[in-house]
């Protein structure tokens, strides 16, 4: 009876100003961002195929931000339907991200200037698809997946 109670308490948690949820939801980002970037980065410096390593530091950066942000930005339980919509909504974001990431850094890499190092070109080329998939994450997570009622 007591798990009922909190699970229906922590179903519709105290409303937390947008500002502050934004805020939350940037910084969890950032510590996120640095895990995808931080993995692709060492891991085409290892010497792994660029893709397979965009695709593996999105997957570790995104499984960071969810873990965080479900308990600490959102303040909600898990639950197999909440897990669901995020994982489509990440599948729909890691092709958006990635895609986008991979876009720009060829773009940047065969039309860019002739002195940009790679690292600059993938720098250049994360904020990018980062900042398109952070934006469509927080605004279908914050009025769908995780919305007041």
């Amino acid at each position: 009876m007591t798990e009922t109670i909190e699970a229906s308490v922590d179903e519709q948690p105290e409303r937390m100003p947008l500002g502050q949820q934004l805020f939350r939801f940037v910084a969890t980002g950032g510590l996120s961002a640095i895990v995808d970037f931080g993995s692709w980065t060492l891991l085409t410096m290892l010497g792994l195929n660029t893709s397979i390593a965009k695709a593996i530091g999105f997957v570790l950066g995104t499984t960071t931000a969810y873990l965080i942000n479900r308990r600490w930005t959102f303040k909600a339980t898990h639950s197999a339907r909440r897990f669901i919509a995020v994982f489509v909504l990440y599948l729909v974001t890691f092709f958006l991200n990635t895609g986008l990431t991979l876009l720009v850094f060829w773009l940047l890499q065969e039309h860019g200037p002739a002195n940009l190092p790679q690292l600059g070109a993938q720098v250049i080329a994360f904020v990018i698809g980062q900042g398109a998939a952070t934006t469509v994450n927080f605004i279908v997570q914050r009025f769908l997946i995780f919305r007041f009622r």
